[in-house]
């Protein structure tokens, strides 16, 4: 590297130029690659467009399913064993098929809804006069089955994001970075889907503070610290606590005046 660069400078190559093109041509080189590599972007469209069939009870529900999906994906790289013959073996499988038998059950049994306190009836007035698609039973299915496809994607990103930390230790740099790239990505795809500039509006209503909480805490803080628990541990590990999800989800759709329903609603 020094002897290169020493070279070009003798033959009269500005230092900043240099350094310009440099930085340049190992984007061009590594973007590819980081495209390919960043699956969280097609976790989170599928994410949003299964949220659009279902429900938000539904949406976290369905992300008991990731500690599975990582462990096997974990499996294939050989970052997990598994040993059947064994207690500790025996009992990750039980789990395995408790996780998947409860994801089915949300996406195919029809059960009885359930109402609690309400605490913002403006937001649930707001809500009827905006109908969503999960009166039909085929839009909730399909709901359920993008979600399922959404946790495969973000169980991939995690290990792989596990295996880069490992060769990449800036944590807030490579946050950074997949934040940028992913915004890239989601820019096309948002494009392509939707170009009425009306929707790209942001007033200071729920869609502000949606996309606010979703980008500084969910996105920004929450996956810095994904990259540093990596830094400690496994991907499974990280998914462990992933069920309690639907607990404070559950807590919170009923403040919101949002029935919870076992199973499908329609």
């Amino acid at each position: 590297m020094f002897l290169l660069s020493k070279a070009a400078f003798d033959g009269g190559f500005n230092s900043y130029i240099f350094v310009f093109y440099r930085q340049a041509f190992a984007t061009v080189a590594l973007a590819p690659l980081a495209f390919f590599l960043e699956w969280i972007t097609l976790s989170l469209n599928l994410t949003g467009v299964g949220l659009r069939y279902t429900s938000a009870n539904l949406g976290a529900a369905s992300s008991n399913a990731v500690p599975v999906i990582t462990f096997f994906v974990a499996l294939l790289f050989g970052m997990e064993t598994l040993k059947v013959k064994t207690r500790t073996g025996m009992a990750k499988l039980a789990g395995m098929v408790i996780c998947l038998g409860g994801v089915a059950v949300l996406a195919f049994y029809k059960g009885p809804h359930f109402k609690f306190f309400c605490l913002f009836k403006h937001l649930h007035r707001q809500k009827l006069h905006h109908p969503d698609s999960t009166s039909s039973h085929r839009s909730w299915v399909k709901g359920c089955f993008l979600m399922l496809f959404s946790n495969v994607a973000f169980s991939f990103w995690l290990v792989i994001q596990a295996i880069l930390m490992k060769s990449y230790p800036s944590k807030l740099m490579f946050t950074t970075l997949q934040c940028f790239l992913s915004s890239i990505q989601s820019l096309v795809v948002a494009v392509a889907a939707e170009r009425n500039l009306q929707e790209w509006k942001l007033g200071w209503n729920m869609r502000l503070f949606a996309v606010a909480y979703c980008g500084v805490v969910v996105t920004g803080v929450t996956y810095y610290l994904q990259a540093w628990i990596f830094e400690k541990k496994d991907p499974v590990f990280l998914v462990v606590p992933t069920p309690l999800t639907f607990i404070f989800t559950m807590l919170c759709s009923a403040l919101l005046c949002d029935s919870i329903a076992v199973g499908r609603y329609a």
